[in-house]
């Protein structure tokens, strides 16, 4: 941005000096909305840049804490690039405030403690906007742990429960897990819900749920594959996108419903409200614009679109 501004300034400077302003004005083989060097202007280019704070401006990028394991909302294609519902948001977001968004590889239990110490300035993870989450609170033991973050919520997904293909076990509801073994990845909202549905079998008397988590899903979808586990637990999108492209979409298969359907925020740390609003304005732009439609609707997750963006909106 710094190195655009000098540019700029120094073009106009030159046309002003040469007494050329006006011809310029008149010159009718310009793009729309570009600058005389052929540069898109700001206004055009990156009409929100103004509302980021000063430093992320300078920079020119901001850096994204993210699972990068996560298909299909991050993961990584065949040739190593990052792709998924997250990136392709985030490139709109760019675009809207004139920066790179950058993501960076980390384990999801990770996230939020990597933000408090500024590895990151987002966390952009499939992570639900929970109260817990926002006031730092340890869902297990409910005592405050860190000061919590903000989120800017941008999508909706309930969590689901998928089996291997043909051995379903029956299972189709949360109670069918009593004396099941499944899988989930460590500190997600599917965790918390296998543990608060383990309580109520073990109240029942009808078995405990053998949970068994891992760092990340696909460590899990590959633990349940090779019959280490009766079921997975994990959010509706990727659970789906599981069940329809491993192996041919012949390992997996959803049951029953999704259940908890909870909003996915952006993360933000608490006290960076600039940067927070920033980036509310920039989805609701995009919402606007039509171009999140376009993402959700290309990676058929079109049912979780929002139609707003709103902050801490999780319960």
């Amino acid at each position: 941005m710094t190195r655009y501004m000098a540019t700029r300034r120094a073009v106009v400077a030159a046309v002003a000096a040469t007494g050329l302003l006006s011809l310029v004005a008149s010159c009718g083989n310009q793009t729309k909305g570009e600058a005389d060097d052929g540069v898109p202007s700001a206004t055009s280019a990156a009409p929100l840049a103004d509302k980021l704070p000063q430093a992320i401006r300078d920079k020119g990028v901001i850096k994204v804490g993210s699972d990068i394991a996560y298909p299909p909302v991050e993961f990584k294609d065949s040739s190593g690039k990052v792709v998924g519902i997250d990136p392709d948001i985030a490139d709109a977001l760019g675009k809207q405030l004139g920066v790179k968004f950058e993501f960076e590889n980390g384990t999801f239990d990770t996230l939020i403690t990597g933000l408090r110490a500024k590895r990151y300035d987002l966390a952009m993870s499939a992570m639900t906007d929970t109260k817990d989450r926002q006031n730092g609170v340890d869902p297990e033991t409910g005592k405050k742990v860190g000061e919590g973050v903000d989120f800017v919520d941008y999508f909706t997904a309930g969590v689901s429960i998928y089996t291997r293909k043909g051995d379903e076990q029956g299972i189709r509801t949360w109670a069918d897990l009593c004396g099941k073994k499944i899988v989930v990845q460590r500190g997600t909202v599917s965790e918390d819900l296998a543990e608060l549905e383990n309580t109520k079998c073990l109240k029942a008397k009808k078995g405990k749920i053998a949970t068994e988590a891992f760092d990340n899903d696909q460590q899990a979808q590959t633990r349940l594959r090779s019959g280490g586990a009766d079921a997975g637990v994990s959010d509706f999108p990727v659970a789906a996108y599981a069940a329809k492209t491993s192996g041919g979409g012949n390992d997996f298969r959803i049951v029953g419903d999704q259940v908890e359907a909870a909003p996915y925020g952006i993360a933000v740390a608490k006290g960076n409200t600039q940067l927070r609003e920033a980036i509310q304005a920039a989805l609701d732009a995009v919402i606007k614009n039509g171009e999140y439609r376009k993402i959700v609707a290309k990676w058929r997750v079109e049912a979780g679109a929002v139609t707003e963006a709103k902050i801490n909106g999780g319960t």
